[in-house]
Order: C-alpha cells, then structure tokens, then sequence
C-alpha cells in the first residue's frame, strides 16, 4: 500500500523536476518537502536522497535540451571542467568554513539577477552574434565560479548559472537553460560522489520520486522549447524572488 508520505514526495519531486529543468531551483520545492516527512532521518541522508533523485531528471533535460539545441564545444567542455573541479572544492571548502557569514553577499547578489531581468527589456531575448568568437576565459568563469558556489552552498545554482551564459555569452534564456542543465548535471555527479563516501541513500522512496522527476522535467523542457524565451524569463524571476525570500529567512532566523 502507498503511503500518503510517499505519494507527497512524488508530487513535490515532479514540481521540482518541472522548474528545475526550465529555470532550476527545483530543490526550492524537494528538499523542504523531504525534510519535512522525512525528519527522522539524519540531514546528510535528506541531502543525499535529494541529489540522486534531481540528477536523474537534470540528466534526462540535458539529453532533451541536446537534441533541439546544440552544445558548442568551445563553450561547453571548458564549463564542464571547471565546474566539476571547484564543485569538489567548494564542498571541501563548505566542511571546514562556515557559510553563514556568505549568505547576505549571495542574496545581494541574486536580487542584482532579479532586477536586471526586469529592467533589461531584450535581456535573454535576442541571441548574440554567431560571428563573434567567445573567449574560453568566459566559460571557464562560469564553470569556475558558480561550480564552486554550487559545492559550496548551493540554492540557485541553475538560476545563476542561466544569468552567466545570458550576460557573458550573449545566449538566450532557453538557449542558457540548455546550457545550465549540462553544467547542473556535473556538478550534481560531483557531490553525488562525495555523498557515496559520506552519507547513505533511502532507495525505498528515491526510486519512486525518480519517476516523477523525470516525468516533471519532460514537461517543463517540452514547454520551455515549446513556450520561448518570455516563458522562461517570468518562471526565472519567480523563481530568483523565491530564493531571495528563503535565503533572508536564513539569515534572519539565525539571528533572532
């Protein structure tokens, strides 16, 4: 018999699974939702569970994404690289540094993302210009950068990630999710590794919520391509909004 916690956690991980493939931040939505009918559990095996059931979905949005967009090399595999190293490093940073006093800079930070998404009327609208050559420094500052704040920390890794390809290369919003799945993909298969050292994964409710993963993230691809650039931009301001609110959560519950 199905019990009423597990059919909650598929319902939470096929909304995650939607939003993470579009804009990300589908952990907004699955982790809170295993932490509250899990809490018995310790938080390194919530932390675990939660990577293998997104990586799941984030892999099939990346193969999904490959198929209507097409990766560049130049671009993707400096990305790849840099990403998958610092994720390793900031996760090594984060277990011997707190990350508390980085909060605040990380909040400043996504609210510049959510104005300039509203101020900016062509931003991630209109693709760049094919003929002009993008420097390998730019993708290896992207992988670099947000790989290691995705080791580190973590919420709204694919958000900053569509605002990197967008603002430094020129892309698209859905040229840039498609870009950010790949990048989320390495860096959810480093900390997965990381997790298989240190914690242990509930199998017995990961396996379902895979499904829906992957089920949500075929939906949320599918109307992104389907949907456009505008689509994308409203869910990713949302998106930022609601990160920015939990993340000033943090940081104000820690200090009342």
């Amino acid at each position: 018999m199905v019990s009423y916690d597990l059919i909650l956690l598929c319902l939470a991980s096929f909304a995650a699974g939607f939003v993470d493939s579009i804009v990300g931040g589908g952990g907004l939505i699955q982790l809170p939702a295993l932490m509250m009918v899990l809490p018995q559990f310790p938080i390194v095996t919530i932390l675990g569970t939660n990577k293998i059931v997104s990586v799941t979905g984030t892999a099939v949005s990346t193969y999904r994404y490959s198929r209507q967009i097409p990766y560049l090399k130049t671009i993707i595999i400096p990305a790849i690289m840099s990403a998958f190293v610092s994720s390793f490093l900031g996760a090594y940073t984060v277990s011997i540094v707190s990350n508390e006093f980085l909060r605040p800079l990380f909040i400043v930070l996504l609210f510049c993302v959510f104005l300039t998404t509203i101020r900016s009327k062509t931003f991630g609208i209109k693709d760049h210009d094919p003929n002009v050559e993008i420097p390998v420094w730019k993708p290896l500052l992207i992988g670099t950068l947000v790989g290691f704040y995705d080791g580190f920390f973590g919420p709204g890794t694919g958000s900053f990630l569509i605002i990197a390809f967008v603002g430094l290369l020129g892309m698209t919003f859905v040229q840039g999710s498609a870009y950010a799945k790949i990048i989320n993909l390495t860096t959810n298969l480093a900390a997965i590794l990381l997790f298989v050292f240190k914690g242990t994964f509930l199998f017995s409710f990961a396996l379902p919520m895979m499904v829906f993963n992957v089920l949500g993230a075929l939906v949320g691809v599918r109307l992104a391509l389907l949907k456009g650039n505008e689509f994308v931009r409203g869910l990713l301001r949302g998106i930022v909004f609601l990160t920015i609110l939990k993340l000033s959560y943090d940081v104000l519950r820690n200090y009342l």
